[in-house]
């Protein structure tokens, strides 16, 4: 009898999936598999003929699989398969990997780097490890092989899903098995199935027939001489299951109720049996073979997991080298071990049933003392508990019943998943530890894990876990705990509820904090209360949120450099510097950098983002740069801080409306809204439902803006600070694109009745800007108002500096002072340059003026506004600056097609589609017949537009023309 069939039966079509996939990769055609089935199923032994297909078609396989012994250790399987890739062959240091070499350190340790504490972002990690399977598999391919994915860490998954968006144009085929149980790596293979970006092939159960042919080939006979009896019990008690066909045979045989004869196999005993007590009978019979030796050697690598460590194995058994060897070759004989290549000094059992089998025959008390030896081995040859060992420890703790021990690793393990931007396997760790820790005795280790794992929930976007802890803090008052403690939890849960912008829930977990603190004083404490309090002040709706929230950020900084507090001293300066700006950016800029210098002192990562997001943010507002901005959102994608990197995603959807980029804003805001809401981070959404509803107002589109507005409203806008920009940025424009100025007006008079009410620290809601220059231009402000907004910080940002020259330039018109007015409006031009929309619609409004008061170039501006508003689609202000063209005696050209061909400087002074047809012809130096017979008019005609173009252009003479036609035919080339 042979120990397994010899052929696979009844896979034929996934295999020819499989090896279509291979082929097409050769042909650079990537793709993505996943094996899908119940344990037993046949998926590995499928996985091993694509890797034979692979090896015969010239393709390398780099194979890892996913541990049941560790699964939340991040990056298991990537590591164990990228790693044949540095053992033998050309070194791989001169990969043309770029930046994303030095995240790779992560999975490949020859490239870590113990000096820096890599934690890239999954994006990066992912493009990272595609061009390391890209750059060492040009010439023949690659197959890359991911087992048992069902038990892979969320790193892991994150990894997978990147390559499985990104193989198509490569030579690389990505294989992995999964379960057929409720898991995240099966969501992601059934995402992939329905994006059609992967092929999902389900193992279904094998037939009858199927199950005969298995059969025969185990017993080396043909399928007709299968007893009808064995393939009866046998077909029934397997399911279709091709594993527990071939266990249950063994086992049927092994009983002696299946012999072979002279005349073929035959039934002698009875073959009635429970499943999974046969299969377990079975293994154990074979195990038996073993000794009993062999049996407990086994049986204590069960309880380490279906993977197991021999050093470990033979330290908790205290077996020598020769017996451990002796039965660990027949185990891998008999089928039941298999060598975990390519991990040196590692074995693991063929199947995990093969395991859980082992641990029926234990008593609780036998498992549990088993697990405690296997801890205390790992303990005593790996002291430190690096990489896998914590978390191996921590579940051997558990199993043995030592739950405080166990809790304390978990915590540990969680921390160190956490420092290395691995949230997801930082909340699974640390949320172990905290149920396993329940007991009052633990409560300061409770407290430990519960440190931990808040900012990790935060950081996970799992807030309404996070803020179930809020109900059971008390329970941890009466166990001894400190108050300083306590307040701790409290004030970490008011950061999350100001992450999410849960003013009320932050409010009252303050409140608590203070109350603990109020019977026992604590310095240290109650600054890193203030600094939380102060943030959530200047969140909360009142008309002196931005006085108690600089009150308390002082108290936070004072006390927090009396006690060297870097962590709250940076806190502090970064909302200082917030409320500073409105008085000196320049002041707010030196808080930052006193903030960047203590982080980056101390080596507080976070803290170093924040400070560099807030420069990059005063460098937008005063001058409009966005690379500090993006660089900023670069640390915080390397760092995995997904508020963060949707904040300043937010402000980029508002800088591309700004910038009058809106199919690119509105591409964006609908990416990054769809996020936002699902983590329910309501600051990043009240933001982007804001730049929305600036978006529509800047396009004139009321419908849309209202539909915005109403979803702001939804997220508790009220009283928000990006409620003010909803009326100034979205309102009051959308009233200007549609000719209603008082309606702008009044709009803008809204927005400072807000932010008298709630006031803000967003500063380009039009009070200090496009509200002025209405303001000024329907004269209820003057010279002393226009001076006392030019002199204020907002007023300099470079969003309302454009509007303030405006302003100044019509006051400067009003007093007699042409070329100073002409001037500022240079200036206006120099500040709007980014911004066309605005820059249009304000050289629009000062064009009546303007030409009421004898200065400037009102004509040219409101031909250059209503060719932008024009293309823009908005009628009202096109046609307004159309009348007011006629009102002012000058021509309005036809809408023709074509018009757009005709470059900027020739629109703005008034030139005609037919007039640019002459004058393109003029480059040649053409007489006026030539141009006639060209363009099938009279000789007349053609005369008709060189004068009105000389008098457009100001050209002197025909020449002069000629001139020009021919620099702006070379600046077209």
């Amino acid at each position: 009898m042979r120990p397994r069939a010899r052929y696979i039966v009844g896979r034929d079509s996934q295999l020819r999936e499989i090896q279509q996939a291979l082929t097409e990769a050769r042909e650079g055609r990537g793709g993505v598999v996943f094996l899908v089935g119940e344990a037993g199923i046949g998926k590995s032994r499928i996985a091993t003929e694509a890797v034979g297909t692979a090896f015969r078609m010239g393709m390398r396989t780099l194979r890892g699989r996913s541990s049941t012994t560790g699964p939340t250790v991040p990056f298991r399987p990537l590591t164990e398969a990228l790693m044949p890739l540095f053992r033998g062959g050309p070194p791989l240091d001169d990969l043309p990997l770029g930046p994303y070499r030095p995240a790779l350190g992560r999975i490949i340790p020859d490239w870590s780097n113990e000096d820096r504490n890599d934690s890239s972002s999954m994006v990066i990690l992912g493009e990272a490890v595609l061009r390391l399977l890209i750059a060492t598999g040009k010439e023949e391919g690659r197959l890359l092989l991911l087992e048992d994915l069902h038990d892979a860490d969320p790193e892991t998954l994150a990894v997978v899903e990147y390559l499985v968006d990104n193989l198509e144009y490569t030579n690389i085929v990505l294989l992995a098995t999964i379960r057929t149980e409720p898991c995240d790596a099966l969501d992601m293979a059934d995402s992939a199935r329905r994006r059609g970006v992967g092929t999902v092939l389900e193992l279904a159960p094998l037939t009858r027939p199927e199950v005969r042919a298995v059969i025969a080939a185990q017993l080396d006979t043909e399928p007709d001489l299968v007893p009808q009896a064995a393939l009866d019990r046998l077909w029934d008690d397997s399911a279709g299951s091709p594993f527990l066909v071939e266990e249950l045979l063994q086992g049927v045989i092994g009983s002696g109720a299946l012999v072979r004869g002279d005349d073929g196999w035959r039934v002698v005993g009875d073959l009635r049996s429970d499943v999974s007590t046969a299969l377990a009978r079975g293994i154990l019979r074979r195990i038996d073979r073993l000794g009993p030796q062999g049996l407990t050697l086994l049986s204590a690598a069960a309880v380490i997991g279906r993977r197991f460590p021999l050093t470990v194995l033979q330290r908790m058994t205290g077996i020598d080298d020769r017996g451990l060897l002796s039965h660990l070759h027949a185990g891998v004989a008999a089928q039941l071990v298999v060598p975990d290549e390519p991990a040196p000094d590692w074995y693991a059992f063929r199947h995990s049933l093969t395991a859980e089998a082992l641990l029926t025959q234990l008593t609780p008390a036998n498992r549990a003392a088993m697990a405690g030896r296997a801890a205390d081995a790992v303990e005593a040859l790996h002291p430190d508990l690096d990489g896998d060992w914590c978390p191996l420890v921590a579940r051997l703790r558990a199993q043995s019943g030592d739950d405080a021990e166990a809790g304390r690793l978990f915590t540990d393990a969680g921390r160190r998943a956490l420092a290395a931007g691995a949230i997801g396997s930082a909340v699974t760790l640390l949320g172990r530890a905290e149920r396993l820790l329940s007991a009052p005795k633990d409560a300061a280790a409770r407290t430990d894990a519960l440190e931990a794992l808040l900012p990790a929930l935060a950081e996970a976007g799992d807030f309404a876990q996070a803020f179930g802890f809020a109900e059971n803090l008390h329970t941890l008052g009466g166990s001894g705990l400190s108050a300083s403690r306590l307040a701790a939890l409290h004030t970490r849960l008011a950061k999350v509820a100001h992450t999410v912008g849960r003013w009320e829930d932050g409010n009252r977990q303050i409140a608590q904090a203070r109350a603990l603190l109020a019977g026992h004083p604590d310095d240290r404490a109650t600054a890193s209360v203030d600094v939380t309090a102060a943030y959530l002040a200047l969140d909360t709706p009142g008309p002196d949120r931005t006085q108690l929230a600089e009150k308390l950020a002082h108290s936070a900084l004072q006390a927090a450099q009396r006690h060297n507090l870097a962590t709250v001293a940076c806190q502090a300066w970064e909302l200082l510097a917030t409320l500073t700006r409105e008085r000196d950016f320049d002041e707010a800029t030196a808080l930052l950098e006193s903030a960047l210098h203590t982080a980056e002192q101390h080596r507080l990562p976070l803290q170093r983002m924040y400070a560099l997001t807030r420069i990059g943010g005063n460098h937008w507002l005063t001058e409009g740069e966005t690379a500090p901005l993006l660089a900023a959102r670069a640390e915080a994608q390397r760092l995995g801080s997904a508020t963060i990197v949707h904040t300043v995603d937010g402000i980029m959807i508002l800088d591309a409306v700004l910038r009058s980029r809106f199919t690119e804003a509105q591409a964006a805001a609908e990416e990054c809204l769809a996020v936002v809401q699902r983590l329910r981070l309501a600051p990043a959404t009240r933001y982007v439902l804001m730049a929305q509803a600036a978006l529509a107002g800047h396009r004139g589109d009321r419908p849309a803006m209202d539909r915005a507005l109403a979803a702001f409203a939804e997220w508790d806008g009220a009283g928000s600070q990006e409620e003010p920009l909803t009326r100034g940025l979205a309102r009051a424009f959308c009233a200007l694109m549609e000719e209603d100025r008082q309606g702008a007006v009044r709009e803008l008079h809204a927005v400072a009745e807000l932010e008298n009410t709630n006031p803000s620290t967003y500063y380009l809601s039009g009070r200090y800007g496009i509200g002025l220059l209405l303001d000024v231009l329907a004269g209820t402000a003057g010279r002393a108002a226009y001076a006392e907004i030019a002199a204020t910080s907002p007023g300099r940002m470079r969003w309302n500096r454009q509007f303030v020259h405006l302003a100044g330039a019509v006051l400067l018109g009003r007093e007699g002072r042409p070329e100073e007015a002409a001037a500022a409006v240079a200036e206006a031009v120099r500040a709007a340059e980014p911004y066309a929309t605005a820059l249009h619609l304000g050289l629009r409004l000062v064009a009546e003026a303007a030409y009421a008061d004898g200065w400037g170039e009102p004509v040219a501006w409101l031909r250059r506004a209503e060719q932008h508003f024009h293309q823009g689609g908005v009628a009202a202000v096109a046609g307004a600056c159309r009348a007011e063209l006629r009102r002012m005696g000058a021509p309005v050209h036809q809408r023709r097609t074509g018009s757009g061909r005709i470059p900027e400087v020739l629109r703005a002074q008034g030139v005609t589609v037919r007039e640019y047809e002459v004058f393109q012809l003029l480059a040649d130096r053409l007489g006026n017949k030539d141009i006639a017979d060209r363009l099938y008019i009279s000789p007349r005609t053609v005369e008709k537009h060189i004068a009105a173009l000389t008098t457009k252009t100001g050209r002197p003479n025909r020449a002069g023309l000629c001139e020009l036609s021919a620099s702006l035919s070379v600046r077209a080339t």
